[in-house]
């Protein structure tokens, strides 16, 4: 048991930061209900699509889907080519769709967005160049409202990729350290965590252990004291 004991203490030194971060991390990520995280509070109601005046578009080659939405310039078809690119076509006579451009990107923006701040301004990032608070892979335009919230617009089709507010940035953050991965925020099965989690537990066990042979010890009836 003092062996137990030693070894518990060790582990409880070792994992004691991460398992404190992961508690702090955890009751920030729950502090707000998950549809505030996401923005939907933010995000406005698009009317529904008119179903009488559909155009379908002419494709020349195999899709792997295509779906008729409401967008917040109007509906249109939405074509995911064989490839995985998205493209857009009128809803109305068929026709693509012209890549959206900044003035464009504003309007979209301000149809979409469901608060009350100013639009502050409009950058354009390539596929390549995503901000971390993205992470599509996609040619995209950012909108910036004075209340910290970004909307992400797709560059091609038009579509709302993300609605981000200052506090879906810190829950992002606290997920990263939650993980223990910070660069890309994705990776939740790679070595360190593993480890951290697998000692966490043999910790607990230890300790569990340790807690119940103590109290067995206490509980004891001395022979000299029984009647």
């Amino acid at each position: 048991m003092r062996l137990f004991a030693r070894w518990h203490v060790w582990l409880g030194w070792l994992v004691g930061v991460p398992v404190l971060m992961w508690t702090v991390t955890g009751l920030i990520m729950v502090w707000h209900p998950i549809e505030y995280v996401r923005g939907n509070h933010l995000r406005a109601e698009l009317p529904p699509v008119q179903t009488q005046a559909w155009v379908m578009p002419q494709l020349e080659s195999p899709v792997r889907s295509l779906s008729l939405q409401s967008l917040p310039d109007g509906p249109g078809w939405i074509v995911v080519q064989e490839d995985g690119n998205r493209v857009r076509y009128s809803a109305t006579d068929g026709s693509p769709y012209a890549a959206v451009e900044e003035g464009n990107a504003r309007s979209i923006a301000a149809t979409a967005y469901a608060g009350d701040a100013a639009l502050e301004a409009v950058t354009f990032f390539p596929a390549d160049a995503n901000p971390l608070d993205l992470r599509a892979g996609v040619d995209a335009w950012q909108a910036r409202f004075a209340d910290d919230t970004h909307i992400y617009i797709h560059a091609q089709t038009g579509e709302v990729l993300a609605v981000r507010s200052g506090w879906w940035r810190v829950f992002d953050f606290m997920w990263g350290l939650h993980i223990m991965d910070l660069q890309e925020r994705e990776d939740t099965s790679h070595p360190v965590l593993i480890i951290f989690a697998a000692l966490g537990v043999a910790g607990s066990l230890l300790g569990c252990v340790l807690m119940f042979r103590r109290r067995k010890a206490r509980v004891q009836v001395p022979k000299g004291a029984r009647a």
